[in-house]
């Protein structure tokens, strides 16, 4: 299976390494911050989805995870080989592949991460696809981050910027509204590629129907994202641990969960199957009314 051709030129331009260093620094952060708050102790087995040029797969194997990164662009894959060769300690593999369809054996990893994934799979059926893909491989108990961007991003960055002097951006905001398909007819990069944006309950809907267990559900950047000056603030440490603090503290409220560029849903592979996850949560639930028994009848 192959991504659309409009995503494969758009990521073929090479722009991804660096990318969350020089723009996009308060996503990075916030992303790491959320991985080190739910990530199993190294050095746990991390499959990488999406990875493109290392930026997370990297960082996590610097700290001693057993990282492998899959990407099906094949500058990506050049890219994360070429920096994971110069690091210390070097992911432990990099190969193309695709998000709905993985080479690994089932439950063979502890962690699955889809950072980028979930954007570009148009359909809700090829989310489900990768989603469960997901699961298959996650041992029992294995954690998901599976992260989507916002049904309001194109509308709240075009109120950020001048975006909207262009009638082009203009129809495709309108267009993200509807239904959340969000197409580039203009061919400028400033305006995206063809993508999903999601509402917080749609991807609540898509991680539950992939029989996963939704653990926690986050605003990534939040209103933090749309700040005039937040290259400048990101300079001043004191500004941006107040930033970090404040974009934490209404991570999780309902009102303000589209409110920002990315959400991001940590879920977890449950440990038994459906009935007998069923048969656990009964015999807990007897397991009061029989002690009361053994007591009446001692």
């Amino acid at each position: 299976m192959e991504i659309p051709p409009e995503v494969s030129a758009f990521y073929g331009q090479g722009t991804e390494a660096g990318r969350l260093d020089q723009e996009f620094r308060l996503e990075q952060a916030r992303t790491r911050e959320l991985l080190t708050r739910h990530l199993p102790p190294a050095p746990a087995v991390i499959l990488d989805v999406g990875g493109a040029a290392g930026a997370y797969a990297l960082w996590l194997a610097a700290q001693g995870y057993e990282v492998h990164l899959v990407d099906p662009v094949p500058l990506h894959v050049e890219q994360a080989q070429r920096a994971s060769a110069t690091q210390s300690a070097p992911l432990a593999s990099v190969r193309r592949g695709e998000a709905r369809s993985l080479e690994r054996a089932r439950a063979s990893v502890d962690v699955v991460l889809l950072l980028g994934p979930l954007y570009h799979l148009l359909r809700r059926r090829e989310r489900l696809a990768a989603l469960r893909e997901a699961r298959r491989v996650l041992r029992p108990g294995g954690l998901l981050f599976a992260a989507a961007i916002s049904r309001f991003a194109s509308l709240l960055d075009g109120l950020r910027g001048a975006l909207f002097a262009d009638p082009d951006f203009e129809r495709i905001v309108e267009q993200d509204l509807v239904d959340g398909q969000h197409r580039n007819p203009t061919g400028r990069p400033q305006y995206f590629t063809s993508a999903f944006f999601h509402r917080p309950e749609e991807l609540t809907s898509e991680v539950r129907a992939a029989g996963l267990v939704l653990d926690d559900l986050v605003a990534l950047e939040g209103p933090g994202a749309f700040l005039h000056d937040l290259d400048l603030l990101w300079g001043d440490r004191r500004k941006r641990d107040t930033l970090l603090r404040f974009v934490r503290a209404v991570e999780r409220e309902p009102s303000l969960l589209g409110l920002g560029p990315h959400l991001l849903a940590v879920a977890h592979r449950p440990r038994a199957s459906g009935s007998a996850s069923r048969r656990a949560s009964k015999r807990r639930a007897d397991a009061p009314r029989a002690r009361q028994r053994v007591r009446r009848t001692g």
